[in-house]
């Protein structure tokens, strides 16, 4: 083992101890490590930044916008309220009604905003109809997650995977190469929640302040508001003590719901961190004035939470430029269009692009706010994640592992090496932030591929269902960190139903991508 592998190595431990500890953002914390890589002379200044042009990469950045663009719009929250009944129906007649739409849904939106519009209006109509919101945000999460693996662009970490082999000269993934291995993995997955989410899921945790007080409260016209704090919330990582919270938002703090514990008491000595959800006592200028903001991800209180007026004509219209940027990706890439338009490549990129300035043109979300509506964070971490990738494969770490993971896969030749790429994928995601497992993972994928002499497809594959499936922690997917503390979950909660989760996609993924993606010797 050379010094540049030992250095690689002992960066990426580095690394990932940071971000387990989560005292920064993943974003600051993989830019310091490939600054770290460039001062050392391990990359180029050239391959640092490299990532930062990748159109994977800014296809994502793109479909933030087309994102907001339909939240922004009201046409899913109309559709959701469609599909939920006011009268009271069982947990899987209401779930049978809701997962399969969401996951749908998710499988052309990012996750995120999907989860956004949809936990605040099932959390109120379970508490209308009686039912157990805990049944259903956990199954809601999910549900978005399994959508994802469907389409290239149902989560970011497939398009990281496709920038990174367009990077390397080859074809890249197409819009519905993955629908292959999700549309199954998707529908055993529902099944799965339907028939066992009623016993693995908790029941109802009641609120810990007391009736007394909120109807006091509503006697002075204010009500119980929950949010969820987003990466843009100015007193993240600061003590509740140091931030005057009352003063800057006019609400006053009752809990804190973080992971997974409820507090109550010393409210001051919390450092508040992202995803925590506040239980506050607001009044209805609180809702009005911070109710779509990005200070917060989410809010809900039990009623309508004011958003920016839509015309009826601007829904539609969001929702057909979303269709045809879909069905325009999906038939760009035929070869008849090719070769219409040879100077023009009509794919995910061309369209999300077309699709994000059209929306901003017809202000269907505010033009002049359209950077808050990007996470920089995960576009800085997947731009960094490149550059990690390529320190790996420079160095010769990302080979030496290659060539251990083929040495410990023994007599189930490339078989056995792909299920032990994915189990690793799949604990590194559920550990740090899924983009940088996928890129992490890509350069072992490319080499473990050559130490066998086959296609690496099937790794690649791999890759994007590992480093998507994250089910067995709040912190495996963001999706999963919104709904703990809107539900009160507790971190046992994800385990109990997550962790046979990650079991069944893991075993359906090993073995039908092999079935489905041969190993074509190369």
């Amino acid at each position: 083992m050379n010094f540049e592998i030992l250095f690689v190595l002992v960066g990426l431990i580095g690394m990932l101890i940071a971000l387990i500890m989560d005292k920064m953002r993943p974003g600051i914390v993989l830019l310091s490590l490939v600054v770290v890589f460039m001062a050392a002379g391990i990359i180029t200044p050239k391959q640092m930044v490299a990532g930062f042009s990748n159109r994977g990469m800014i296809t994502v950045g793109l479909l933030f916008l087309v994102s907001e663009g339909i939240r922004q719009s009201g046409a899913l929250a109309t559709v959701i309220k469609k599909l939920l009944p006011e009268r009271k129906m069982t947990v899987m007649q209401a779930q049978l009604r809701l997962l399969p739409v969401v996951s749908a849904v998710s499988a052309f939106l990012n996750n995120t905003p999907v989860v956004v519009i949809f936990a605040p209006i099932v959390k109120n109509w379970a508490k209308k109809v009686g039912l157990s919101c805990t049944k259903f945000l956990i199954p809601l999460s999910y549900a978005t997650i399994l959508g994802g693996l469907c389409t290239l662009i149902g989560t970011s970490t497939n398009l990281v995977v496709h920038g990174m082999m367009i990077d390397r000269g080859l074809p890249g993934l197409k819009m519905f190469d993955l629908a292959f291995i999700g549309i199954p993995i998707t529908v055993v997955g529902l099944l799965f929640i339907f028939l066992t989410s009623k016993k693995l899921l908790p029941a109802e945790r009641p609120d810990n302040f007391e009736e007394e007080e909120a109807d006091a409260a509503e006697e002075n016209g204010k009500h119980i508001v929950e949010v969820v704090l987003a990466s843009r919330f100015p007193g993240l990582k600061r003590k509740l003590k140091s931030f005057d919270f009352k003063r800057r938002y006019g609400a006053e703090i009752k809990e804190i719901r973080q992971g997974g514990q409820v507090i109550t008491e010393n409210l001051g000595e919390v450092r508040l961190q992202e995803g925590d959800t506040l239980v506050l006592l607001a009044d209805d200028a609180f809702t009005k004035t911070w109710g779509d903001s990005s200070v917060f991800l989410m809010m809900t209180n039990g009623k309508e939470i004011p958003s920016r007026p839509m015309p009826e004509w601007k829904k539609w219209t969001a929702l057909a430029l979303l269709l045809i940027m879909i069905i325009g990706a999906t038939i760009g890439e035929l070869p008849y269009f090719q070769e219409s338009f040879p100077n023009v490549k009509m794919d995910m990129f061309f369209f999300a692009a077309v699709t994000a300035v059209v929306m901003a043109w017809l202000k269907i979300f505010p033009p002049k706010k359209y950077t808050k509506y990007i996470s920089w964070d995960i576009l800085i971490t997947i731009a960094c994640a490149f550059a990690i990738s390529a320190a790996m494969e420079e160095s010769g770490l990302a080979a030496l592992i290659a060539e251990f993971i083929k040495s410990v896969s023994g007599s189930l030749g490339a078989w056995g090496a792909l299920a032990l790429l994915y189990f690793v994928t799949l604990v590194v995601t559920e550990l740090i932030t899924n983009n940088a497992a996928a890129a992490l993972a890509f350069p072992l994928a490319l080499e473990t591929a050559g130490q066998f002499g086959v296609d690496p497809m099937p790794f690649f594959i791999a890759i994007c269902i590992a480093a998507s499936a994250g089910f067995a922690t709040p912190i495996g997917y963001q999706t999963n960190l919104i709904v703990q503390g809107a539900g009160n979950y507790k971190f046992t909660d994800f385990v109990k139903i997550g962790l046979p989760m990650d079991l069944i996609v893991m075993i359906l993924s090993i073995g039908l991508i092999p079935l489905i993606w041969p190993f074509v010797a190369v």
